[in-house]
């Protein structure tokens, strides 16, 4: 594309995920006449149209679809030429948009609080980004070119056209009052607990794919009465006896909850840091690949 401003570029893409001008320019820290006006000027450009736009809605349109991974790929290299040149000069500069988890489900040392403050510490001129989803969409926006990382708790099969950093890989237990006539079994297994009432996280969400899985896989079924999208609600309700839930033992601390065991084998809790495969890495998002490394290494001399 010779002779394309990256800031026109940069404007397809911010339209192309907010799926709105007014939000795109709020984005961009320009009035909205100036987004609809780059867009028209691409189009005019490139003789397609990008978006179909309506009063309610913008989606992209089939040629949109087809240049979008292109243009992030484009503005992915040029970031990187960029970061270089600040590596050059002596210090990291740029914006990394990193997906994040609940902590609540993630051992203290390898939270997101724990990476960022750590990594900020190391590149000050950094800013970051942060998006809180489930992991099938947060996997899904590294792919696309959405976020530069992300952290998921996904097992590495479900990768695809992703590379992984291990975080944390832990065991999960039944959680349930403890009042409740499971609380003083050594163990259970999936099958004990056809006819619980259970809380659970989105359908998307890590946690809650890793136990849909566990059932299926054992031949057996559930009732998710409480759809719940965080982890300490799931827990409160648990802890007030409306629901039992299977959650990583990283949040076995919590007062006024059991935790008993599953048998034969427990549902792992799988966390890993994702990149992409298909596309440059920007300078910023190895160096925080780095951080996550090291303060993975340091957790597990402790």
């Amino acid at each position: 594309m010779p002779g394309v401003d990256l800031r026109h570029l940069r404007t397809f893409v911010a339209v192309a995920e907010e799926r709105s001008f007014s939000r795109a320019a709020d984005r961009l820290q320009v009035v909205q006449s100036a987004v609809s006006a780059t867009i028209r000027a691409l189009e005019r450009e490139w003789g397609v149209t990008l978006f179909h736009r309506t009063t309610h809605r913008v989606e992209l349109s089939v040629e949109g679809r087809t240049l979008l991974p292109d243009v992030r790929t484009a503005l992915a290299a040029a970031d990187a030429v960029g970061h270089a040149v600040d590596e050059v000069h002596g210090g990291l500069r740029g914006t990394l948009r990193l997906g994040i988890m609940q902590a609540s489900a993630v051992p203290e040392g390898r939270s997101a609080g724990t990476l960022l403050s750590a990594f900020r510490a190391e590149h000050p001129a950094v800013e970051v980004e942060v998006r809180q989803d489930g992991s099938v969409t947060q996997a899904a926006a590294v792919r696309s070119g959405a976020l530069d990382l992300a952290m998921v708790g996904m097992p590495d099969r479900d990768l695809v056209g992703l590379r992984s950093v291990p975080l944390v890989d832990g065991g999960m237990a039944l959680a349930c009052a403890p009042g409740h006539p499971l609380a003083a079994r050594p163990a259970v297994t999936l099958a004990d607990l056809r006819d619980e009432a259970f809380a659970d996280l989105p359908p998307t969400w890590s946690i809650r794919v890793i136990v849909d899985r566990a059932f299926a896989a054992a031949g057996t079924t559930r009732r998710v009465r409480h759809e719940i999208n965080d982890m300490g609600t799931v827990v409160d309700f648990v802890r007030h006896g409306l629901a039992v839930a299977i959650v990583p033992r990283t949040v076995a601390d919590d007062a006024g909850v059991v935790f008993v065991p599953i048998v034969p084998e427990a549902p792992r809790f799988l966390v890993r840091l994702v990149a992409p495969v298909d596309r440059p890495v920007s300078a910023v998002a190895r160096a925080f690949i780095a951080t996550a490394e090291r303060i993975g290494r340091d957790a597990d001399a402790v």
